[in-house]
């Protein structure tokens, strides 16, 4: 009985354990090729497969100047059927965030498309979005989306012919076109109880259970505790946490200005451009006349 109440205490201690946010490791810790276990989980749990990463692939888009504040990270990776994968950790809200997607896959493509290669070497690419504020509207945390090519009149897939199929080395039109993947983060409210949710669990609430079986889970326990990390790590991270802190404090005031100075002043310019770009980002009217005290009706007219 002794024993087994120890037991309880050390397991209540270790799930108290405080582990870092997955956006900042990724982009600060998990780069070399034993932390790839860690993306391969969570790449696999999502896509349903067994994923493994060959490599990480620095671009362009990687290299984020020192007063970027919003922390957009790219994992750029290549499994071993040589598709690649873009995961991207967004913090901040942005109104074209859906035409940002669509631009990061086509750049990916055509930057692994060198000059006079074929088309058969496009290679397909998973696209992974894990966002810290609600794009769109709907009522789950997690949406998939690909390409399926439905027959107009009959309704019928479109398929490859066997020459096709050995000469274009696909199977069907799906392992050529890319797969979206957007992870609401804030949206999740559900108890863990698959891996999946044992992901969500970690991203939104930096929580991991001392007995997780999910893949990668068990590496980011041994790896992305706190305390772990040096003095300087440390102080980079709370840095980082006091930015986002801060960031959302002047967003806040912003809005809350905007409203006192439409109420003192009457309409300005600023509540309409708010409002615009809340109505873009499907908001719904009654949470725009709430942030910028405009009327539905005049939101509806903008």
């Amino acid at each position: 009985m002794e024993n087994k109440m120890k037991e309880t205490k050390k397991e209540v201690k270790m799930s108290h354990n405080k582990y870092i946010r997955f956006d900042w490791a990724a982009k600060n810790i998990l780069r070399n090729k034993a932390d790839f276990v860690v993306f391969e989980g969570l790449i696999s749990v999502l896509v349903k497969e067994k994923v493994s990463i060959v490599e990480l692939l620095e671009s362009e888009s990687n290299q984020e100047s020192r007063d970027d504040k919003h922390n957009r990270v790219d994992i750029k990776a290549v499994n071993s059927k040589g598709e690649i994968i873009i995961v991207e950790i967004q913090q901040s809200r942005e109104i074209d965030y859906l035409q940002r997607m669509l631009y990061g896959v086509a750049k990916v493509i055509t930057e692994h498309m060198k000059s006079g290669k074929a088309y058969e070497n496009v290679k397909k690419v998973f696209s992974i979005n894990i966002l810290y504020f609600n794009l769109g509207e709907g009522t789950d945390y997690l949406y998939h989306g690909q390409t399926i090519l439905t027959g107009v009149h009959d309704g019928d897939q479109l398929e490859l012919t066997e020459y096709e199929r050995e000469d274009l080395k696909v199977v069907s039109p799906l392992d050529v076109f890319p797969e979206y993947y957007i992870i609401r983060v804030n949206e999740f409210d559900k108890l863990a109880t698959d891996p999946l949710e044992e992901w969500m669990r970690y991203l939104k609430d930096e929580y991991i259970s001392p007995d997780t079986t999910a893949p990668g889970l068990k590496e980011a326990r041994e790896r992305l505790e706190y305390l772990r990390m040096s003095p300087e790590q440390q102080r980079a991270y709370d840095n980082y946490l006091d930015t986002l802190v801060r960031d959302t404090d002047v967003l806040k005031t912003q809005l809350l200005e905007a409203k006192l100075e439409g109420r003192a002043e009457g309409r300005t310019e600023r509540d309409y451009e708010i409002a615009r770009s809340m109505k873009k980002d499907k908001e719904s009217f009654e949470k725009i006349a709430r942030y910028t005290g405009l009327t539905i009706d005049e939101i509806k007219t903008l």
